[in-house]
């Protein structure tokens, strides 16, 4: 289990995703977690890219562990995110799916679909996401085969 005090997590999304990035953050920072927004600041309509590619280069570079990406549906700001070659980001909308990211591929960026979860959901996938280990074994082999070389 991975505590979240002291964790350096990014986060970034959407003006879709805002209002629940905001719920998100405020819930880690106070487990203790050490939060960057790289944006967007407000509801007010931007293009999410702006904000995933920054956050991106951020965790390929070691300045954060893991990340959380916020958009309408979650697929944009994953498959920008994704085309960085030291992220995995999983789109996830369940519990199972937040906790088999982790297990199963190594997921380093958890991808939330703001307009089809509740909060709670979320922070129900949140939990589990920065709770579960690697398995590594038969899956490591997997994850290596990812990255285009």
């Amino acid at each position: 289990m991975t505590p979240l005090k002291d964790m350096k997590i990014a986060m970034a999304s959407d003006h879709a995703g805002y209002p629940l990035k905001q719920e998100v953050r405020a819930w880690l920072e106070n487990q203790g977690a050490q939060v960057n927004d790289f944006g967007c600041y407000s509801t007010d309509s931007c293009d999410y890219p702006d904000f995933a590619h920054p956050l991106a280069e951020a965790i390929e570079k070691g300045e954060f562990e893991m990340g959380i990406v916020i958009c309408s549906t979650g697929n944009g700001i994953c498959m920008t995110a994704n085309k960085h070659q030291g992220i995995r980001a999983a789109l996830c909308w369940d519990k199972p799916l937040a906790e088999l990211a982790r297990q199963h591929n190594n997921a380093n960026v958890l991808g939330l679909p703001a307009n089809f979860i509740t909060k709670e959901k979320a922070l129900e996938m949140v939990k589990v996401f920065f709770s579960t280990d690697f398995e590594g074994g038969r899956h490591e082999r997997r994850v290596s085969k990812i990255a285009c070389k």
